[in-house]
């Protein structure tokens, strides 16, 4: 589907892409791989990103270094955009800035179609859309005046 406007509501866990133009939704649910399991250390502890402990999840990454399973979740969120116009991030906490992050880095395409990164806790399909297509009435708004 091709279209002006997505948004994407994601957290470590899931992503939930939005596509949308004034007559179709097409709903998209992306699912991360990372389980988070601690292999000693600290919960949260990076050691299989280093060769110690499980890491079956990471990979090296075409710059060299380790392609955390994040990152790999955070490609497929940008393949799954591919072709939108203006596209607004939103979610609980940290991963919807480091999508943004992982964009400037490796999709600039996604990167300069993101319009914006706002907070916002679980809200349903419908309530993504609408918190959208409000967000983009005005900031069309705002890029017409200037």
């Amino acid at each position: 589907m091709s279209t002006f406007h997505a948004i994407v509501w994601l957290d470590r866990s899931e992503a939930h892409v939005i596509m949308f133009d004034r007559e179709h939704v097409e709903t998209q649910k992306i699912k991360s791989r990372s389980h988070h399991k601690a292999t000693g250390g600290h919960v949260g502890s990076h050691q299989g990103m280093h060769g110690r402990g499980d890491s079956a999840s990471s990979r090296h990454s075409a710059q060299g270094g380790h392609a955390t399973s994040e990152e790999n979740f955070y490609r497929v969120v940008a393949e799954a955009l591919q072709g939108v116009h203006e596209i607004l991030v939103t979610g609980p906490a940290q991963a919807k800035d480091e999508f943004r992050v992982h964009c400037q880095r490796h999709n600039k395409d996604i990167d300069k179609a993101i319009v914006g990164v706002v907070s916002s806790d679980h809200p349903s399909d419908g309530q993504l859309v609408a918190m959208a297509k409000q967000y983009f009435l005005k900031h069309d708004k705002m890029q017409n005046q200037t």
